[in-house]
């Protein structure tokens, strides 16, 4: 790594997923288009996010991140936002509530268009084209002029993100995240879900304690922890052209941030520790994501550490374990133990769907919810035996009624699939099947913070 770092320092090094623009001068012109456009996060409210991952980092909280796959233009309403932060919110107070933990809510949205893929070309029948990467980089329809990289989505990207950012800031300060409404909360479809007699009794639960606090002379709407909450917004910084347009110096510290979201992320195809990605992010101050596959081994994860986190700041970094149920076992605890060993203050938090994907017999990709949380218990199981702390969960899901993945209580299987498969890359959990594991995770926190036995390992054979 060279000693000097700029926004457009990365340029100088080697790259991977990054699109093949055909037309460098409309690149140009949109990058600078961007870089006179106001930041959609500011410094602050990334300092904010960073003190409080730091909690997480010391065992204090736990961190729950999550949305789509990849967001859509087409799919972009305020109705789809609203069942995404309606869902987020149950999800956190089960973990808070039930679990006994504070939740740092943390979004994959507003910003998370850009995609990396396995393969830089796709075939049907006996058409072959580009993958598809995102709404920002070129169209999910399979035709050859839509596969072509347009600048030009970045800019709609940018708008997207600023009006969904809005709506989210609404919500989250403006009377909807109030606890009182936590039985409104409950979405249409899962009020006859089997998880809904628990939530139900939870938001039974968080009435009787606001009306106690009242009965005793407290007023929880003079507390703003009960009217509002904090919800940070997160991507992977794939296109790294439109990452910088929008990376700028914070007036109070004369530091460099990333202003298209609040915690930005690393994938695990774009790690290298000499490439673009690498080099760009050590310069940014944002708290940031490095996603650990089963690939990587655990002196080049404390390499990576060395070069994005070399101050050892607690809420710093995020380490995104993705390896599938089965192989959990196999990687984490070397990771885990050289992290332990060297003192680094890093949050670890678990993605078990990137590694749990599977194609099932109709031809659709989905993700086993078995496979999903016997990855998340096996990720407990690890950090309980290393005497560590399992600090956060990375989930793809949608507040809307899809059929992607297959199991939950519900028992959905291959054959539904069908009936409602909507995502334009990946299977994501529905609102039903989100809150069910919330609840899963909300027992193993439990089961953490009262030092119990070791929860029961189910691994995925």
């Amino acid at each position: 790594m060279s000693e000097r770092w700029t926004p457009d320092s990365w340029r100088a090094k080697p790259v991977q997923q990054m699109p093949d623009y055909p037309d460098q001068a409309a690149l140009k012109a949109v990058e600078q288009q961007l870089a006179g456009f106001p930041p959609l996060v500011f410094a602050g409210e990334a300092r904010k996010l960073k003190r409080a991952l730091g909690k997480v980092a010391a065992g204090e909280a736990f961190l729950l991140q999550g949305g789509d796959c990849a967001e859509s233009f087409a799919e972009h309403s305020a109705d789809n936002i609203r069942d995404f932060f309606r869902l987020f919110l149950q999800m956190a107070v089960v973990l808070t509530f039930a679990g006994g933990s504070p939740v740092v809510k943390v979004g994959r949205i507003a910003g998370q268009f850009a995609k990396p893929r396995s393969a830089p070309n796709e075939t049907i029948g006996e058409v072959e084209l580009p993958s598809y990467k995102g709404d920002i980089i070129n169209d999910i329809a399979f035709t050859g002029e839509a596969r072509i990289p347009d600048p030009r989505r970045q800019l709609e990207a940018y708008r997207q993100s600023a009006a969904t950012l809005n709506l989210l800031r609404a919500f989250a300060t403006g009377g909807y995240a109030n606890l009182d409404n936590a039985h409104r909360w409950m979405l249409g479809f899962v009020k006859d879900s089997p998880q809904s007699h628990r939530y139900q009794e939870l938001g039974d639960r968080i009435t009787e304690s606001l009306d106690f606090m009242r009965a005793i002379g407290i007023d929880p709407e003079a507390h703003p922890e009960t009217r509002t909450t904090e919800f940070y917004t997160s991507h992977e910084a794939l296109l790294l052209g439109y990452e910088q347009a929008l990376t700028r110096v914070d007036s109070t510290t004369g530091d460099w941030y990333a202003t298209s979201g609040h915690m930005v992320w690393i994938g695990d195809r774009t790690r290298q520790l000499d490439h673009a990605h690498v080099e760009y992010f050590r310069g940014i101050r944002n708290p940031i994501g490095l996603k650990c596959g089963p690939s990587l081994k655990p002196d080049e994860l404390l390499k990576l550490i060395e070069v994005l986190d070399p101050q050892n700041q607690p809420g710093r970094l995020t380490l995104i374990g993705r390896f599938g149920a089965d192989k959990v076992f196999d990687h984490l605890p070397a990771l885990v133990r050289a992290t332990k060993r060297e003192g680094r203050n890093v949050v670890w938090s678990c993605d078990p769907m990137h590694g749990n994907t599977v194609k099932a017999a109709s031809g659709y990709k989905t993700r086993p919810f078995d496979l999903i949380l016997s990855e998340v218990k096996n990720f407990f199981a690890v950090h309980q035996a290393e005497g560590t702390h399992a600090g956060g969960l990375h989930l793809e899901m949608t507040g809307k009624n899809v059929t992607e993945c297959t199991g939950g209580a519900r028992g959905m299987t291959d054959a539904d699939l069908n009936d409602r498969y909507h995502t334009v890359c990946d299977p994501r959990l529905n609102a039903e099947q989100a809150l069910e594991l919330a609840f899963l995770v909300a027992d193993l926190l439990k089961r953490e913070r009262a030092g119990r036995t070791r929860p029961e390992v189910e691994a995925a054979e």
